[in-house]
């Protein structure tokens, strides 16, 4: 799982049949404070997120254990909306 957050939408009006109805969402992974990383995904949602949504995003075969993502051909599942890190001990970076 990783943290990301939401910047856009992507649309696809041909694609597989059990994609359909389900909303692709473009994310940007980032630390837990928000701060955007480099790389990008695309995600289906499965909690109802929006752009500028702070999300945890699943990946590979653990994608596909939602309800809304199985026996589709999902690689990237946005599963929870994050509300707050809590971080109680720090190790420093060398």
């Amino acid at each position: 799982m990783i943290f990301g957050k939401v910047i856009g939408t992507v649309v696809s009006t041909v694609k597989d049949v059990n994609l359909n109805g389900k909303k692709l969402l473009l994310c940007r992974e980032a630390d837990h404070e928000g701060t955007l990383l480099q790389s990008y995904h695309v995600a289906v949602d499965a909690v109802g997120a929006g752009e500028g949504s702070f999300v945890l995003i699943s990946y590979g075969s653990s994608a596909r254990m939602t309800e809304e993502t199985k026996n589709a051909p999902v690689d990237a599942v946005i599963m929870a909306l994050i509300d707050d890190v809590q971080i109680t001990h720090v190790i420093p970076r060398p």
